[in-house]
């Protein structure tokens, strides 16, 4: 029993490792996609760094609100779902 437990909390801790560098990669992502799409508009060639941090600022707060970073937490729920699918069907099938 005690083996259990050892094995889910190092499940744990390494699902939320994984949860913290796909959090952050995706994050990244949107933020450079934000940043490539300011500099590509021809119209706003000269405008202030100011409005370049709103637009990105409020970028990100769309992302924040997003389903796809939501989608993250599946990082956790997924892996969970197949051990334990595997163990039922190994103990009661």
């Amino acid at each position: 029993m005690i083996g259990m437990i050892r094995a889910g909390l190092l499940a744990f801790v390494l699902l939320t490792v994984v949860y913290l560098v796909v959090s952050i990669y995706s994050r990244s992502m949107r933020r450079e996609k934000l940043e490539n799409a300011w500099d590509s508009d021809p119209a706003r060639e000269g405008a202030a760094k100011d409005e370049r941090d709103a637009y990105i600022r409020s970028g990100m707060e769309a992302y924040r609100h997003s389903l796809r970073r939501k989608l993250i937490i599946l990082v956790y729920i997924l892996p969970m779902a197949v051990v334990l699918a595997t163990v039922y069907a190994i103990n009661y099938q």
